[in-house]
């Protein structure tokens, strides 16, 4: 698998992220690195704890690195997200969690099936 194949599985722009990093091996490095970024555990359980300012942060993060990274479709849903808990638990904060959920998971198993490829 291609890093473009990556990308078009998590529905990002490719194009957008290489005209920002100019490196191949740079781009590789951060989208691997995703992985181990602790911001959608943390999102996840403060969902679950409705407690909004983590919540918020988490959320925020999610989306600066999906903007970074160009992960259009997560980033999308983690802005959205981060709107509706911005001053208080926006009354459809739940089911924008459970779109940024969705599309972690696809985003995740995308970049699973990359590094996988790479054999590492």
């Amino acid at each position: 698998m291609t890093l473009q194949d990556c990308y078009a599985k998590l529905h990002g722009d490719c194009d957008e992220v290489f005209s920002r990093l100019r490196s191949e091996r740079l781009v590789q490095k951060f989208v691997l690195k995703f992985l181990d970024d602790p911001s959608y555990a943390s999102l996840e359980k403060a969902m679950a704890d409705r407690d909004r300012e983590t919540a918020f942060r988490a959320s925020h993060t999610i989306k600066g690195m999906c903007q970074n990274l160009s992960f259009t479709k997560l980033g999308d849903s983690a802005d959205k997200l981060t709107e509706a808990l911005r001053n208080d638990w926006g009354e459809n904060a739940t089911a924008l969690f459970e779109a940024v959920k969705a599309d972690y998971a696809e985003t995740a198993a995308a970049i699973r099936e990359f590094k996988t490829s790479l054999g590492l």
